[in-house]
Formats: structure tokens, C-alpha cells, sequence
């Protein structure tokens, strides 16, 4: 979960709270809050702004919650019994 990722190998490491973070980065407390506990996605906004704090870059932020929402999706699709379209 993209939220643990932030919690375990960046906020704990640094021993920064997310209400810090919050503040450093100019968002709400409690979105990051929600971010470290799985209940809100890393919006684009949000990659920007974690990614000039941490020196990473957005698509580091964003292709964790990608990879995140796809694992979600395959675990709850199951078995899709859907063929491949063909052209008429």
C-alpha cells in the first residue's frame, strides 16, 4: 500500500510525523493521514509536493498507487471470462 511505503521507508526513517509533513508541504494533516492508513489515493497534486520533499520524482509516487489500485482490481476481477475483441 502506497501509504505504508510513505510511512515505513520515509517518514519513520526521517522521524517526521504526517502532521509535519503535512505542514512542510502545504497540504491538510489529515490527507496524509488518510494516505498512511489506505483511505485516500495519492492524487498527481499530492506526487508533486512528496516528490520535491523527498527528493524523488511524482511518477515514484504515482506508480506505487497505480501498481497498488491494479493489484486491487485483479484481486477483486477474479477469473475475467472476457475474450479478445476481433475486427468485424
Amino acid at each position: 500500500m502506497p501509504g505504508e511505503i510513505l510511512a515505513s521507508e520515509f517518514l519513520e526513517p526521517m522521524n517526521i510525523s504526517a502532521r509535519k509533513l503535512a505542514g512542510h508541504i502545504g497540504v491538510p494533516a489529515n490527507r496524509i493521514t488518510e494516505i498512511i492508513k489506505g483511505r485516500r489515493s495519492i492524487t498527481g497534486d499530492t506526487a508533486l509536493r512528496l516528490s520535491k520533499a523527498f527528493g524523488t520524482t511524482p511518477e515514484f509516487w504515482i506508480n506505487l498507487q497505480s501498481h497498488y489500485e491494479l493489484e486491487r482490481a485483479r484481486d477483486a476481477a477474479g477469473d475475467l471470462s472476457i475474450s479478445p475483441l476481433h475486427a468485424a
